[in-house]
């Protein structure tokens, strides 16, 4: 059910209403993500952003560790919202895409180009979120809703632990993934011409 380009980047939204039926084999969703790696553009090519792709009980278990780190840090009372959103709108789908940038690659930067070192690491948050962006949108061209979450740093040790990711790599964020159950709502846009200027 590929879409074109601009039909994926206009469809893609923040998609909370996500199911754990599988329209799109999980083979399709690890070339998507191997491929966003692959093509999508860094700073100096430095290759900086990791990804770790859940599925089925692992993805459960990343959202279960979210609700019991969560349970120790808020009232009870905005704990049962909290679960009530994480069970009905994340956990509820079939997987989730973790990202990382690795720190070495873009300390080595900073290290051997010391002119722009302190422009590395937010470089280094421009590619994450450029894949991040190509992610998102892939997954609307096959049909598939998704939300990007930043429960980070609240549970990076847990996730560490769990998926023995190396102590070097800084969690960005997280983008759970489904079958869409229901769609966004109409999205409003702020007037082009104060938003965009243009010379000839």
């Amino acid at each position: 059910m590929e879409k074109s380009f601009w039909s994926a980047v206009k469809g893609r939204r923040s998609i909370y209403n996500i199911g754990a039926e599988k329209i799109v084999s999980e083979e399709k969703i690890e070339e998507i993500v191997t491929d966003a790696l692959l093509h999508t553009p860094s700073p100096f090519n430095s290759q900086s952003t990791r990804l770790v792709l859940l599925f089925n009980e692992e993805h459960k278990k990343l959202w279960q560790l979210t609700l019991d780190v969560l349970k120790k840090k808020v009232s009870p009372e905005q704990f049962e919202q909290t679960a009530n959103k994480i069970n009905g709108c994340f956990a509820s789908g079939y997987g989730t895409v973790l990202f990382f940038e690795e720190k070495k690659i873009v300390d080595h930067l900073c290290n051997s180009f010391p002119s722009y070192a302190d422009r590395f690491p937010y470089w280094s948050h421009h590619t994450n979120a450029m894949h991040q962006f190509v992610i998102w949108s892939a997954l609307e061209a096959e049909g598939l809703g998704a939300s990007l979450q930043h429960y980070n740093p609240l549970i990076d040790e847990e996730v560490h632990k769990n998926w023995n990711i190396p102590v070097s790599w800084q969690r960005i964020a997280q983008m759970p993934f489904g079958n869409v159950l229901a769609t966004a709502g109409e999205k409003e846009f702020g007037k082009i011409e104060d938003r965009l200027k243009i010379f000839k």
